[in-house]
């Protein structure tokens, strides 16, 4: 967890998730509202990708807007649940 790309000499996989900038402070479902319109977001993520490359990290990109289907299994030494405070 102390080592860079950089450090490993290892890669990137870049998948984008919208679903990551969620509003879950009030009520039973989530709110996207300030999620980034598509066309931006897939900008960011390109500029993201691109700014590897600069650093000389080799990027795999998967592709933005897919359907997902992600099955996991957590092989580290940590998980972090990250909760938005009341």
């Amino acid at each position: 967890m102390n080592r860079s790309l950089l450090d490993t000499g290892g890669n990137a996989l870049v998948v984008s998730q919208f679903t990551l900038y969620a509003e879950t402070r009030k009520g039973r479902r989530p709110s996207y509202e300030k999620a980034a319109d598509p066309e931006d977001a897939d900008g960011l993520v390109e500029s993201f990708c691109s700014g590897l490359e600069r650093l000389g990290i080799g990027v795999e990109r998967g592709r933005f807007g897919a359907l997902m289907e992600v099955h996991l299994i957590n092989d580290g030494p940590v998980t972090l649940m990250v909760e938005t405070p009341a």
